[in-house]
């Protein structure tokens, strides 16, 4: 039992203009992919970075925690060669993790992603150069960006996985926090962190939190009357639960919503939507709360043991109709417990978290800043 979106005409007709821009997006970026010129800057090389290693992995604050003189560097331009060298003609960047190598010669045909610290982190690393350095090559990558996360965001509100994207990379994506991600980064611009952009591109980063905060309390699902939580993805049209992976069934997500919530907390001035979305995923992980039990190593295996004194778990995923855990191999089959699907996926999957803990922990500050009652 879930709210549907709201099915209006005007929703249809921004949908199909959407989907117009989007293919005009795709065209242009393929032809820009013919004549494409990396920007101009040092020699790449491959250096330790601190406490990051040999960056290998780029870090979802995009180095933040580097020291501000770090980031005009040698070796901090040196990454940021090759960082540029990997944005896409559209803007963004593709799902990569090793942006210490070179772009390879294929890297300007990717689609964009906001996966697996994709694009976000990038964007805060080049906002920082230009911070540091005030080289125009790191304002123009970040301004493009910028466009990039402004032109794909839908009519509904929200973000795709991946722009172009194909099946469940255009739904509407909370999942791994793609979408979170997103709108954090438009807060900082909305809030003067990138004052470099100006204000005209501030109103706009401002606006699309708005719409992005509406898709947020759009989704949030119903049961039997009462707000629960999120599922990880949406139809875009529809705006209801969708499958993405084979074990991605549409469900509720404890990961998920304990980022969205937390999203929410952040706002300064909630408005009484807001407040309460946020008092009904507070209750909906109180009652979802597993305790006595913790996940252990056994021979290499992911098992489910009893112990009393276990801090409280969550699963990753809940059924919608019965809030039950679930668990799900590649067969799309749901189960009750962890035991019962693949090895592969058992240990190939976080199944149990405790996501909600930070939420938990930050709601009864969150209640007594804005003069509310918490929930029992």
């Amino acid at each position: 039992m879930f709210i549907k979106a709201e099915k209006s005409r005007p929703h249809g007709i921004a949908v199909r203009h959407h989907l117009a821009a989007a293919i005009m997006l795709v065209a242009c970026s393929a032809a820009f992919c013919q004549s494409y010129t990396p920007p101009v800057t040092e020699e790449s090389g491959s250096q330790p970075a601190g406490k990051y290693g040999d960056m290998r992995e780029f870090p979802s604050d995009g180095w933040s925690g580097m020291p501000a003189e770090w980031f005009g560097s040698d070796q901090a331009r040196r990454f940021a060669h090759n960082v540029l060298m990997w944005q896409t003609p559209s803007g963004g960047w593709p799902k990569v993790t090793r942006l210490h190598t070179r772009a390879k010669s294929d890297s300007a045909g990717r689609s964009a992603s906001f996966d697996n610290n994709s694009t976000i982190p990038q964007m805060r690393f080049i906002g920082s150069m230009y911070q540091a350095t005030g080289e125009p090559q790191y304002r123009n990558s970040f301004i493009r960006a910028l466009d990039f996360i402004l032109a794909v965001q839908m009519p509904s509100g929200g973000w795709p996985q991946a722009y172009p994207g194909r099946g469940y990379q255009k739904y509407v994506t909370y999942n791994d926090w793609a979408m979170i991600h997103v709108m954090e980064l438009l807060r900082d611009v909305a809030a003067g962190k990138y004052a470099f952009v100006g204000p005209e591109y501030a109103a706009m980063a401002d606006a699309a939190v708005q719409r992005g905060v509406e898709c947020i309390l759009k989704t949030q699902i119903v049961v039997n009357g009462r707000l629960t939580a999120w599922c990880q993805q949406y139809d875009p049209a529809t705006l209801l639960p969708a499958k993405a992976r084979a074990f991605e069934l549409p469900s509720i997500s404890a990961a998920e919503s304990s980022g969205i919530v937390l999203f929410l907390m952040g706002i300064a001035d909630p408005s009484p939507r807001v407040k309460a979305a946020v008092h009904a995923s507070a209750a909906w992980f109180k009652v979802s709360m597993l305790t006595g039990i913790r996940v252990a190593r056994q021979g290499g295996d992911a098992v489910v043991v009893a112990d009393p004194n276990a801090q409280p778990l969550w699963a990753r995923f809940y059924d919608i109709a019965t809030n039950r855990p679930i668990f799900v191999s590649r067969d799309s089959v749901p189960r009750a417990n962890l035991s019962e699907i693949s090895e592969e996926r058992r240990n190939g999957y976080m199944w149990y978290g405790r996501w909600p803990a930070r939420v938990l922990n930050r709601y009864q500050d969150w209640c007594a800043k804005h003069g509310e009652k918490p929930v029992e």
